[in-house]
């Protein structure tokens, strides 16, 4: 099939919608990752076998063809965002969300609500800290708290049906662009909205665009840097899961400002599920002709590739990408040039990240100002957030540019968890924000902007949009050291800076951790993290000090009583612990000296123990013997 005709979007969404209302319920599961680890499609089969059991017609898919009115339509979506109450289902018009679903929790859900019209109670969201139970999203501050734009359909529409997304509006930017707007009118468009790229780095994307639209006419790529590598990170895993054709659209647009006529879409093989859905979308959008040849009769081609990275973190940067998909090594190159000069296989390239790309159809649908509306001045629109660690609501996240650390961690995220899942916001220690590229964000820092420019101005940066909250029971050398380990275990090994410098700065971390500092560590840890960040080739090397310098900035004291006293502050470090018995708190069980391996542990029956600091070994088996919580500093 060649082309799809200017009619066909308008006529696809009649039929798909004139068919939607012939079903009075839609249900929806959540099958995104997470929730398909917990056995999402497993309660979508029970749902569907148990439905026709009980008499209860609920299809899979929409009967163009039968106008009879039916019970409910069944359908899968994208990630949800509450990762934390996965397996989600929602029922519509109803607004209900039920959480944690089990296949055991079918029948009840199908009797109760369907054939009986009232809720299933115990399967409802209930706030902890206030015990209220919400009925949907409507009702969760969870949801409420947000701004869903980019991720709005992700959690509602099918990922695989076409249909449905032409339904909701899609591919009419595309067609807009390509059938009525020029090249220079479709970059001023992105760049009069203000979208800056949401892979890290923030560069106004117009202004990107406008480089390579500039370039001389021939041979020119688009790419879709999919490479999400930041520990914590699923924002663009779970948009090219829930939302696919948002990303090929944007990817669409972006070729018609460019003149580019094909593209990648660079997807780390640890995202099967995105892999499989990216490239469904791209073979189903090829069979209707909007990818190929005269698209929408415009007289441009645009073709697609999908392309599956091995997972090396370095491939986040643009020319390491860009050699990888050449069949090279994926190792950074000096620029200039810059890819919009000469970039795939020396023609101008444009790479954007998901995100960055799937906020394009939404710009040239609703607007440059509709886009401004929302964020800050200089940091214009949404952003996406992966909310993990030491808080009640983990899951993904989308807030407008300016929003507060205080508001994500404790209105959206529920508070902060100490050990037992006890909500205590005193326990708030940081937020580690933009992963191994990123620093830390501390209490001071609860009121601060989240844009570009004000986490710069602090020494931080928005990087992909990982927030890993963390409570006063963590230690943060062991956190520098961690991100510190990882980007040494990623460097590609091209430039001796990163390649021996986070080596050496992993080891200076862990003299810290083990009792080994003395007082020249800390200024050479210092000096060495500044000449790295300095002498790096590539983006990556250059930020890969920042939790390192913004560890050091912070929470100077607590790294000082590492070196200078041998304690660990929040008690973690092993080496720096001594191990003891609370005397009051110890029954004479003898269950601990039982399992001690070296006879560290004395003591009589019924009589409180002691521990041998110097023959313990600490391996923990005495902590977990110990029914009383008498044990410390193991």
């Amino acid at each position: 099939m060649n082309a799809v005709m200017e009619m066909d979007l308008e006529t696809t969404t009649q039929d798909y919608l004139a068919s939607e209302k012939t079903y009075t319920r839609r249900v929806v599961i959540c099958a995104g990752t997470g929730c398909m680890a917990n056995g999402a499609l497993k309660v979508f089969k029970a749902l569907h076998e148990q439905a026709k059991a009980l008499g209860i017609s609920l299809e899979i898919e929409l009967d163009y063809e039968d106008t009879k009115s039916k019970d409910g339509l069944l359908t899968k979506s994208g990630c949800q965002g509450f990762c934390q109450m996965g397996p989600l289902l929602s029922i519509e018009p109803d607004g209900i969300l039920y959480c944690c679903v089990k296949p055991a929790d079918v029948a009840e859900i199908l009797e109760t609500t369907f054939q009986n019209g009232k809720l299933v109670d115990r399967l409802l969201y209930s706030v902890p800290a206030t015990g209220q139970v919400c009925k949907g999203h409507g009702d969760i501050p969870f949801y409420t708290q947000q701004h869903r734009t980019v991720l709005k359909a992700c959690g509602s529409l099918d990922p695989e049906n076409l249909r449905e997304y032409i339904a909701r509006g899609g591919y009419f930017a595309a067609r807009k662009a390509l059938t009525t707007m020029t090249d220079q009118e479709v970059c001023q468009e992105i760049l009069d909205a203000g979208l800056r790229g949401r892979g890290g780095g923030g560069f106004p994307t117009g202004r990107k665009w406008e480089l390579t639209r500039i370039q001389p006419k021939g041979k020119k790529f688009v790419i879709c840097n999919g490479d999400e590598g930041d520990p914590g990170a699923f924002m663009d895993r779970s948009v090219m899961e829930g939302n696919p054709h948002a990303v090929l659209e944007g990817m669409m647009i972006c070729a018609r400002a460019v003149g580019a006529d094909e593209g990648y879409v660079y997807v780390r093989a640890e995202y099967p599920l995105a892999v499989a859905r990216v490239k469904k979308a791209v073979k189903d959008a090829e069979a209707v002709g909007i990818l190929g040849d005269d698209i929408f009769g415009s007289g441009q081609s645009f073709r697609v590739h999908v392309m599956e990275g091995a997972g090396a973190f370095v491939c986040g940067e643009e020319t390491a990408l860009i050699a990888s998909i050449e069949g090279k090594r994926g190792m950074p190159m000096p620029k200039p040039p810059f890819p919009a000069q000469s970039g795939l296989n020396g023609k101008p390239t444009v790479i954007n990240n998901v995100e960055t790309l799937a906020s394009v159809p939404l710009i040239l649908s609703n607007g440059a100002a509709w886009y401004r509306s929302m964020g800050t001045e200089k940091s214009p629109g949404t952003k996406t957030f992966a909310l993990t660690g030491h808080v009640a609501n983990t899951g993904l996240i989308e807030v407008p540019f300016g929003a507060t650390l205080r508001k994500i961690v404790f209105d959206i995220g529920g508070g902060v968890t100490k050990k037992g899942d006890v909500i205590d916001n005193d326990a708030f220690k940081a937020v580690q924000i933009g992963g191994p590229s990123g620093g830390c964000l501390t209490r001071e820092h609860l009121d601060l902007p989240m844009d570009f420019d004000s986490l710069l101005s602090i020494g931080a940066m928005v990087g992909s949009g990982g927030l890993v909250v963390m409570n006063q029971e963590t230690c943060m050398v062991q956190v520098a050291k961690f991100f510190m380990q990882f980007t040494q275990n990623e460097s590609c090994g091209k430039c001796v800076p990163c390649r021996e410098g986070t080596k050496q700065m992993l080891a200076l971390l862990d003299d810290i951790t083990e009792g080994r500092a003395t007082d020249e560590t800390l200024p050479l840890l210092e000096q060495l993290a500044r000449n790295v960040k300095i002498g790096s080739l590539c983006g990556l090397g250059k930020t890969a000090p920042n939790p390192v310098l913004s560890t050091l900035k912070n929470f100077r004291e607590e790294i000082e009583a590492h070196v200078h006293r041998k304690v660990c502050p929040a008690r973690v470090c092993k080496s720096l612990m001594t191990p003891e018995i609370d005397a009051a708190l110890c029954k004479g069980c003898t269950l601990c000296a039982k399992k001690c391996p070296v006879g560290a542990i004395h003591g009589e029956r019924k009589v409180a123990h002691t521990i041998d600091g110097f023959a313990c070994i600490r391996c923990g088996a005495c902590v977990d013997a110990c029914k009383f919580n008498a044990i410390s500093g193991i």
